[in-house]
């Protein structure tokens, strides 16, 4: 399995660095991992650093708790593009689903698709599965992958509770089949990661990407 492939190697943390900045993009380069998924501050310098490879520039919207107003959110997103972002991963409006306001998460994600969609770019959204119930992963199912997005992810790794096998599998069972699934959220072993795999995810997030890959190796991970 070409678990290199499937990562987004990862860094959102506060306190970044551009030498951190630095070290994972040539990390993702080396690797050849999907993408380097880095906080709002630091796309430009991904992207120059990126340019000539195959790794794509991700980076995230309303990050960690997704309370940002919708027109917050806009502004990130057109900033994010316009920096050169790849790929978007949006984190929802908990507060809103917490209390069952499924017509503002229907405004929101009406207003922010199109912009990124426009842009050929890839968008995620970030439900955060760990913090959700069974009824509630399930209608995030149903409204998101009914509205043109590329992949739903757990998590965003801020939460008690990150990637599962049942987050996956219930995504696997109630997400359109043209909708990808990123487990993200807690992925630090190769075994772990193969398993989500197994499960239906094609995406992964992880900060321990090279750790990961460079234990599945005899493995065929890389």
């Amino acid at each position: 399995m070409q678990l290199n492939t499937y990562i987004d190697h990862t860094i959102l943390k506060p306190t970044t660095l551009l030498s951190d900045i630095e070290r994972v993009c040539n990390e993702a380069r080396q690797y050849q991992f999907a993408s380097a998924c880095v906080p709002p501050p630091f796309v430009k310098q991904t992207k120059a650093l990126l340019e000539g490879s195959t790794v794509k520039t991700c980076t995230v919207i309303g990050f960690p708790f997704g309370y940002s107003t919708i027109t917050a959110k806009k502004a990130e997103v057109y900033q994010a593009i316009e920096d050169g972002a790849d790929e978007l991963d949006i984190v929802i409006n908990l507060i809103a689903l917490k209390n069952n306001d499924w017509v503002y998460l229907q405004k929101e994600i009406e207003a922010l698709a199109p912009i990124i969609k426009e842009k050929n770019k890839v968008i995620k959204i970030i439900i955060e599965s760990g913090v959700l119930t069974d009824e509630e992963i399930i209608k995030c199912c149903e409204l998101y992958g009914a509205s043109g997005i590329d992949y739903l992810k757990t998590s965003t790794g801020y939460a008690e509770k990150g990637a599962s096998i049942h987050a996956v599998t219930l995504f696997k069972q109630h997400l359109p089949a043209q909708v990808g699934i990123k487990a993200s959220g807690g992925i630090r072993d190769y075994k772990f990661a193969k398993e989500l795999i197994e499960a239906g995810a094609t995406r992964l997030g992880c900060s321990a990407s090279v750790a990961i890959v460079e234990g599945g190796k005899g493995q065929g991970s890389y």
